[in-house]
């Protein structure tokens, strides 16, 4: 297959022949992960710039740690590290680094919109890691592999998202996959959190969780998103977690053949219940491991498979 893509900023990028060519690749490089010896030269000569302007944990190692087993050079760039805090412009501080001659650049940002803005003033490939409250494509793409591997068949299959829908670019990249793989996306969440004219995307608005889980074939929690929220917007922690929040009364109604997911970080006690984060349902774990194999997959493809060179070398 030719994927002809420079940039990864959104799922609408992507078809879904080139989602599936992603996912067909990640599973290729999920194998690498349970060897002895987890390193391939398969990005020697690469270098993959992590330039982050802000926290993460799970995207950040994991992109980190899916360049260094495929032999690239990482280098790691943080705004309290960068000249940013010297008052330095984002658009001086890319091409700085450009100047390093990077291949690709790993880029998050508060500003949705933002990662489209660096690719005006660089010529490296750039990968959104989370734009705002905008999209965050690689989590969607890495939820939809943990998805297939518990229902290879999504199509017509309800997917129940609940929390803060608004604020939240995992939410916005999930609803466009999951909808585009032919899934039913049901949005709940407090009347506050959930964005306008959302319905535009092809999901359904509910506000009463317990009526919806119950027929849920995949039921994904979402953290309330108060960095970016700017006010509070539901009267109590304890009132969002009695009403939105899925606990051990309610996990006894969820289908026994249904599935928990959660991008992390998760608050035990809040969007879910400590028993339900650690249930046989809970495939939260499962995600993190796929997380890593989907990003080495992205970094193949959007460096050396995308120049056109040679299959990756996972064998070798």
């Amino acid at each position: 297959m030719i994927f002809d893509h420079k940039h990864l900023l959104s799922i609408d990028d992507l078809s879904k022949q080139d989602i599936s060519y992603i996912l067909e690749q990640a599973h290729s490089f999920k194998e690498l992960s349970s060897r002895a010896i987890k390193k391939v030269p398969t990005l020697r000569g690469q270098t993959v710039i992590t330039l982050f302007f802000e926290p993460s944990t799970r995207t950040r190692t994991s992109f980190e740690l899916a360049g260094k087993r495929l032999g690239a050079d990482v280098i790691n760039v943080s705004a309290s590290s960068s000249s940013v805090v010297k008052g330095e412009t984002l658009f001086d501080t890319a091409k700085t680094l450009m100047a390093m001659n990077p291949d690709l650049i790993i880029f998050r940002h508060s500003h949705s919109g933002s990662p489209l803005q660096l690719t005006k003033c660089i010529d490296a490939s750039v990968i959104n890691a989370g734009d705002g409250t905008h999209e965050h494509p690689t989590q969607a793409l890495l939820d939809l592999m943990t998805i297939l591997e518990h229902k290879p068949d999504l199509e017509g299959k309800k997917v129940v998202m609940i929390g803060d829908i608004a604020h939240s670019r995992v939410a916005g990249s999930n609803m466009r996959c999951l909808v585009k793989m032919g899934a039913k996306v049901t949005v709940v969440g407090p009347s506050t959190m959930i964005p306008p004219q959302v319905e535009k995307l092809g999901v359904k608005v509910a506000h009463n969780s317990r009526q919806e889980i119950p027929s849920a074939d995949i039921i994904i929690l979402l953290r309330i998103q108060l960095e970016r929220q700017g006010k509070t917007l539901f009267p109590s922690l304890r009132e969002y977690a009695r009403f939105f929040g899925l606990g051990a009364d309610l996990l006894k109604k969820v289908k026994s053949d249904a599935i928990i997911m959660h991008p992390g970080p998760i608050n035990r006690g809040v969007e879910i219940a400590p028993e339900v984060a650690d249930c046989p349902a809970s495939v939260i774990l499962e995600q993190v491991t796929n997380g890593l194999a989907l990003r080495m997959a992205l970094l193949y493809i959007y460096t050396v498979g995308k120049k056109g060179l040679t299959e990756p070398e996972i064998g070798k």
